[in-house]
């Protein structure tokens, strides 16, 4: 055997390895093709259960937002009636204001005789109703202890201590008794 025998023996041994190779390759190729070709097969009934469950979904939804525009059709007229409040609240508090306003302006521009007149009132109707709780709590405490005869004669006696202290606190306010004199000082 010459040396060209030789590399035509050796040319095909390396091709008949090359053969083996290629042969296993495209033999696990087929395989893999034919796991491909199954999966391909079952793919349209696994896609009718996906389409089959989505359209259940968009069905569920579009129940739920019925139910959801029925609920917020319900509501409407409720906050129709809160935004009705709302305004009517703003204006009547804006009214209260003006009228706030109104009457700081009309107090700014009293003289010191009527704001001592009007502090003078104050004063007389805080020492009324001091004096009425004090008296109403000594009542209960009588009426408590079983003196309810003399009813009568201790309304009769309050009703006179209160024209005594509304007399006392019109004295009061006309000689300026009860006026602070950062007050007097400042007009």
């Amino acid at each position: 055997m010459d040396l060209v025998g030789i590399g035509v023996l050796l040319i095909g041994v390396a091709f008949l390895v090359l053969s083996i190779f290629l042969g296993r390759v495209l033999n696990n190729f087929a395989s893999i093709l034919v796991g491909i070709d199954k999966t391909v097969e079952q793919l349209p009934h696994q896609l009718d259960g996906i389409l089959n469950e989505t359209g259940n979904l968009i069905h569920n939804t579009n129940n739920s937002l019925a139910d959801v525009n029925e609920k917020l059709g319900t509501l409407t007229p409720i906050f129709h009636i809160i935004g009705d409040v709302g305004e009517s609240t703003r204006t009547m508090s804006s009214a209260l204001m003006d009228a706030t306003r109104s009457m700081k302006n009309k107090d700014s521009s009293a003289t010191v005789e009527q704001q001592e007149k009007r502090l003078g009132g104050a004063y007389g109707v805080a020492a009324l109703g001091y004096y009425a709780l004090r008296k109403g709590k000594d009542a209960r405490g009588k009426l408590d202890s079983g003196k309810r005869s003399h009813l009568y004669t201790e309304g009769e006696q309050r009703a006179f201590d209160i024209e005594r202290m509304k007399e006392e606190a019109k004295e009061a306010a006309r000689e300026g008794k009860y006026i602070r004199e950062d007050v007097t000082n400042s007009n």
